[in-house]
Protein backbone atom coordinates (compact mmCIF):
# COMPACT_ATOMS: atom_id res chain seq x y z
CA UNK A 1 0.00 0.00 0.00
CA UNK A 2 2.89 2.39 0.64
CA UNK A 3 3.47 5.02 3.34
CA UNK A 4 0.75 7.27 4.65
CA UNK A 5 1.04 10.87 3.43
CA UNK A 6 -0.85 14.09 4.04
CA UNK A 7 -3.33 14.69 6.83
CA UNK A 8 -5.81 11.92 6.05
CA UNK A 9 -3.55 8.91 6.41
CA UNK A 10 -3.73 8.30 2.67
CA UNK A 11 -1.22 6.27 0.71
CA UNK A 12 0.60 7.73 -2.27
CA UNK A 13 -1.91 5.99 -4.52
CA UNK A 14 -4.81 7.48 -2.57
CA UNK A 15 -3.48 11.01 -3.09
CA UNK A 16 -3.13 10.47 -6.84
CA UNK A 17 -6.57 8.85 -6.97
CA UNK A 18 -8.06 11.88 -5.22
CA UNK A 19 -6.49 14.20 -7.79
CA UNK A 20 -7.81 11.98 -10.59
CA UNK A 21 -11.35 11.94 -9.19
CA UNK A 22 -11.46 15.70 -8.72
CA UNK A 23 -10.15 16.30 -12.24
CA UNK A 24 -12.95 14.07 -13.53
CA UNK A 25 -15.36 16.26 -11.57
CA UNK A 26 -13.97 19.29 -13.40
CA UNK A 27 -14.76 17.66 -16.73
CA UNK A 28 -18.33 16.83 -15.64
CA UNK A 29 -18.94 20.32 -14.35
CA UNK A 30 -17.60 21.93 -17.53
CA UNK A 31 -19.65 19.63 -19.75
CA UNK A 32 -22.93 19.80 -17.87
CA UNK A 33 -22.86 23.15 -16.12
CA UNK A 34 -23.05 21.05 -12.98
CA UNK A 35 -22.10 17.61 -11.78
CA UNK A 36 -18.93 18.94 -10.22
CA UNK A 37 -17.64 18.08 -6.79
CA UNK A 38 -20.30 18.64 -4.14
CA UNK A 39 -20.62 17.61 -0.52
CA UNK A 40 -23.23 15.07 0.48
CA UNK A 41 -25.09 16.22 3.57
CA UNK A 42 -22.70 19.15 3.86
CA UNK A 43 -19.66 17.05 4.77
CA UNK A 44 -17.19 17.60 1.96
CA UNK A 45 -14.27 16.04 3.82
CA UNK A 46 -16.13 12.78 4.36
CA UNK A 47 -17.37 12.90 0.77
CA UNK A 48 -13.83 13.18 -0.58
CA UNK A 49 -12.50 10.42 1.67
CA UNK A 50 -15.40 8.17 0.75
CA UNK A 51 -14.82 8.63 -2.97
CA UNK A 52 -11.16 7.70 -2.62
CA UNK A 53 -11.99 4.62 -0.55
CA UNK A 54 -14.64 3.53 -3.04
CA UNK A 55 -12.26 3.86 -5.98
CA UNK A 56 -9.73 1.43 -4.42
CA UNK A 57 -7.03 2.24 -6.97
CA UNK A 58 -3.49 0.93 -6.72
CA UNK A 59 -0.52 3.07 -7.77
CA UNK A 60 -0.41 2.30 -11.51
CA UNK A 61 -4.19 2.49 -11.88
CA UNK A 62 -4.37 5.78 -9.98
CA UNK A 63 -1.61 7.31 -12.10
CA UNK A 64 -3.23 6.17 -15.35
CA UNK A 65 -6.60 7.52 -14.28
CA UNK A 66 -5.05 10.84 -13.23
CA UNK A 67 -3.24 11.23 -16.55
CA UNK A 68 -6.47 10.61 -18.46
CA UNK A 69 -8.43 12.99 -16.24
CA UNK A 70 -5.92 15.82 -16.60
CA UNK A 71 -5.78 15.30 -20.37
CA UNK A 72 -9.55 15.88 -20.40
CA UNK A 73 -9.85 18.62 -17.78
CA UNK A 74 -7.37 21.08 -19.28
CA UNK A 75 -9.15 21.42 -22.66
CA UNK A 76 -12.53 21.35 -20.90
CA UNK A 77 -11.61 24.39 -18.82
CA UNK A 78 -9.99 26.11 -21.80
CA UNK A 79 -13.19 25.68 -23.85
CA UNK A 80 -15.58 26.75 -21.08
CA UNK A 81 -17.32 30.12 -21.20
CA UNK A 82 -14.97 32.31 -19.11
CA UNK A 83 -17.88 34.32 -17.70
CA UNK A 84 -20.06 31.36 -16.72
CA UNK A 85 -19.32 29.96 -13.25
CA UNK A 86 -19.01 26.19 -12.97
CA UNK A 87 -20.43 24.29 -10.03
CA UNK A 88 -17.79 23.30 -7.53
CA UNK A 89 -17.32 22.37 -3.88
CA UNK A 90 -18.53 25.34 -1.85
CA UNK A 91 -19.71 27.71 -4.55
CA UNK A 92 -19.66 28.12 -8.33
CA UNK A 93 -16.32 29.29 -9.71
CA UNK A 94 -15.44 30.83 -13.04
CA UNK A 95 -13.23 28.55 -15.15
CA UNK A 96 -10.11 30.64 -14.63
CA UNK A 97 -10.50 30.56 -10.85
CA UNK A 98 -11.32 26.86 -10.89
CA UNK A 99 -8.19 26.20 -12.93
CA UNK A 100 -6.17 28.09 -10.33
CA UNK A 101 -7.68 26.04 -7.52
CA UNK A 102 -6.70 22.88 -9.38
CA UNK A 103 -3.15 24.16 -9.75
CA UNK A 104 -3.09 24.96 -6.02
CA UNK A 105 -4.39 21.52 -5.05
CA UNK A 106 -1.95 19.69 -7.29
CA UNK A 107 0.91 21.75 -5.88
CA UNK A 108 -0.14 21.13 -2.28
CA UNK A 109 -0.43 17.39 -2.79
CA UNK A 110 2.88 17.47 -4.62
CA UNK A 111 4.35 18.62 -1.31
CA UNK A 112 2.94 15.42 0.20
CA UNK A 113 4.13 13.14 -2.59
CA UNK A 114 7.65 14.43 -3.25
CA UNK A 115 9.40 13.57 0.06
CA UNK A 116 8.48 9.85 0.21
CA UNK A 117 9.33 9.54 -3.48
CA UNK A 118 12.64 11.33 -3.04
CA UNK A 119 11.65 13.73 -5.82
CA UNK A 120 12.93 17.27 -6.27
CA UNK A 121 10.09 19.78 -5.92
CA UNK A 122 11.48 23.27 -6.33
CA UNK A 123 9.35 26.40 -6.06
CA UNK A 124 8.76 28.20 -9.37
CA UNK A 125 7.16 31.41 -10.61
CA UNK A 126 3.88 29.50 -10.94
CA UNK A 127 3.42 30.04 -7.21
CA UNK A 128 2.22 33.52 -8.10
CA UNK A 129 -1.11 32.04 -9.18
CA UNK A 130 -1.46 30.20 -5.87
CA UNK A 131 -0.48 33.28 -3.87
CA UNK A 132 -3.11 35.28 -5.76
CA UNK A 133 -5.72 32.65 -4.92
CA UNK A 134 -4.81 32.67 -1.23
CA UNK A 135 -5.20 36.43 -1.08
CA UNK A 136 -8.41 36.41 -3.12
CA UNK A 137 -9.93 33.81 -0.80
CA UNK A 138 -9.27 35.80 2.40
CA UNK A 139 -12.78 37.37 2.57
CA UNK A 140 -14.28 33.87 2.33
CA UNK A 141 -11.89 32.61 5.02
CA UNK A 142 -12.81 35.48 7.34
CA UNK A 143 -16.49 34.74 6.79
CA UNK A 144 -16.06 31.06 7.65
CA UNK A 145 -14.51 32.13 10.95
CA UNK A 146 -17.39 34.50 11.67
CA UNK A 147 -15.18 37.57 11.30
CA UNK A 148 -15.64 40.68 9.22
CA UNK A 149 -13.06 40.73 6.42
CA UNK A 150 -10.48 43.49 6.37
CA UNK A 151 -8.41 44.77 3.43
CA UNK A 152 -5.03 43.05 3.43
CA UNK A 153 -1.90 44.03 1.53
CA UNK A 154 0.34 41.08 0.71
CA UNK A 155 3.90 41.72 -0.48
CA UNK A 156 5.89 38.61 -1.35
CA UNK A 157 9.28 37.66 -2.72
CA UNK A 158 9.07 35.00 -5.43
CA UNK A 159 11.48 32.08 -5.85
CA UNK A 160 13.77 34.05 -8.18
CA UNK A 161 13.51 37.31 -6.22
CA UNK A 162 10.40 38.58 -7.99
CA UNK A 163 8.25 41.15 -6.18
CA UNK A 164 4.59 40.13 -6.02
CA UNK A 165 1.92 42.31 -4.42
CA UNK A 166 -1.80 41.81 -3.87
CA UNK A 167 -4.39 44.03 -2.24
CA UNK A 168 -4.65 47.79 -1.69
CA UNK A 169 -1.35 49.55 -1.10
CA UNK A 170 -2.82 51.61 1.74
CA UNK A 171 -4.30 48.66 3.68
CA UNK A 172 -3.49 48.77 7.38
CA UNK A 173 -3.09 44.99 7.52
CA UNK A 174 0.05 43.74 5.79
CA UNK A 175 1.66 40.33 5.27
CA UNK A 176 5.19 40.21 3.89
CA UNK A 177 7.76 37.50 3.25
CA UNK A 178 8.66 34.60 0.96
CA UNK A 179 6.00 33.50 -1.51
CA UNK A 180 6.78 29.84 -0.87
CA UNK A 181 6.00 30.26 2.82
CA UNK A 182 2.79 32.17 2.05
CA UNK A 183 1.59 29.42 -0.26
CA UNK A 184 2.55 26.65 2.19
CA UNK A 185 0.68 28.36 5.01
CA UNK A 186 -2.32 28.69 2.70
CA UNK A 187 -2.06 24.99 1.85
CA UNK A 188 -1.89 24.17 5.57
CA UNK A 189 1.49 22.53 5.06
CA UNK A 190 3.27 25.10 7.24
CA UNK A 191 2.14 26.83 10.41
CA UNK A 192 2.30 30.63 10.43
CA UNK A 193 4.64 30.58 13.44
CA UNK A 194 7.01 28.28 11.54
CA UNK A 195 7.11 30.58 8.52
CA UNK A 196 9.26 33.59 7.69
CA UNK A 197 6.17 35.71 7.11
CA UNK A 198 5.48 38.93 9.00
CA UNK A 199 1.94 40.08 9.81
CA UNK A 200 1.48 43.70 10.83
CA UNK A 201 -1.55 45.84 11.48
CA UNK A 202 -5.11 45.14 12.66
CA UNK A 203 -6.45 41.90 11.21
CA UNK A 204 -3.15 40.78 9.67
CA UNK A 205 -2.50 38.01 12.20
CA UNK A 206 -6.04 36.72 11.68
CA UNK A 207 -5.56 36.80 7.91
CA UNK A 208 -2.38 34.74 8.18
CA UNK A 209 -4.02 32.31 10.59
CA UNK A 210 -7.06 31.84 8.33
CA UNK A 211 -5.18 31.82 5.02
CA UNK A 212 -6.29 29.03 2.66
CA UNK A 213 -5.65 28.32 -1.00
CA UNK A 214 -9.08 26.89 -1.66
CA UNK A 215 -12.76 27.68 -1.13
CA UNK A 216 -14.57 24.75 0.46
Amino acid sequence: MGPAVGGRGWTLADVVAHLALTEEAVVRSAAEGGGGLTAREGDLEADVAGDVAAARLNGPAALARWRAAVAASIPALAAADPDRPLRWAAAPLKPRTLATTRLAEHWAHGLDLAPPLGADYADTARLRHIAWLGHATLPYAFGLAGLDPVPVRVELVGPAGEAWAFGPADAAARITGPAGDFCRVGAHRLRPDQSRLTAEGPGAADALRLLRNWAA
